[in-house]
């Protein structure tokens, strides 16, 4: 199995190295991911600017290169250039906290997964419960088995999975649930501040609410439970249940 290993947090990241040490166990790895941290980098390609590449050690026989760009860059600049054979799977992680419900909308982690699917690889995005984690093992543990499993089973080609690990030791991980995106809202703030020049810029910090159901089947709710949130995502967009709601309104029939 070849795995293209990548992430939003940078190639420095602990969370990349230990992903990469579990995986080796299952696998011939290659590594391309941001020279920097990229957190809620969302979907972003770098146009009209030099993507820079450099080799990098991460582990033994291991191939690793670090990009000047977004998690989504290193994910294109990989299958398009970088790797000679296609890998069978991509994984984006191990991310230090969480991606859940509607924040795989600003993660980068998620959105180097959905470039793999839109180039027509399955994919997995990793993240764990914690923006201080240092115990990876749970992670890890889903990881080899979600990639072993995805290997065998061939997922939907336009699908990938998001999954979210719970900050707990093994032996209190209650197993796995497939879930679907819940809600994820902050109380936001943006604070006021003036540089020692005198510019005014802001400072954005938020909360996370709690969720207003308790629904099992929610990602938030099954990780708050102690189980790891496997939720199959695609990136269909569109909402099909109001598509006919909107061709009632006549546009179909109106002059231009």
């Amino acid at each position: 199995m070849r795995i293209l290993v990548t992430n939003d947090d940078g190639i420095k990241s602990e969370g990349i190295k230990q992903l990469v040490l579990a995986l080796k166990e299952i696998g011939e790895i290659y590594v391309i991911a941001p020279q920097r941290e990229m957190s809620a980098c969302g979907h972003g390609i770098t146009i009209n600017q030099p993507l820079m590449v450099n080799n990098y050690f991460l582990a033994e026989d291991v191939h690793a290169w670090s990009v000047a760009g977004t998690p989504a860059d290193c994910v294109k600049l990989g299958l398009r250039v970088l790797l000679e054979k296609k890998p069978d799977l991509v994984v984006s992680g191990i991310n230090r906290g969480p991606n859940l419900g509607t924040d795989v909308l600003y993660s980068g982690t998620v959105s180097a997964a959905i470039e793999a699917v839109l180039l027509g690889i399955p994919a997995i995005a990793i993240s764990l419960d914690s923006a201080n984690a240092k115990d990876f093992s749970p992670a890890q543990k889903a990881a080899q088995n979600l990639c072993t499993l995805m290997f065998k089973e061939k997922l939907a080609p336009d699908t990938l999975l998001n999954v979210n690990v719970p900050n707990s030791p093994l032996n209190k991980i209650k197993g796995y649930k497939v879930t679907k995106l819940g809600e994820r809202k902050y109380t936001e703030r943006f604070e006021y501040h003036k540089d020692p020049q005198g510019k005014e810029f802001y400072r954005y910090s938020g909360q996370v609410v709690p969720p207003s159901t308790d629904d099992e089947d929610l990602d938030v709710n099954a990780v708050k439970n102690n189980y790891i949130s496997v939720t199959p995502i695609h990136f269909d967009l569109t909402n099909y249940k109001i598509m006919e709601q909107v061709k009632k309104w006549g546009l179909e029939n109106m002059g231009f």
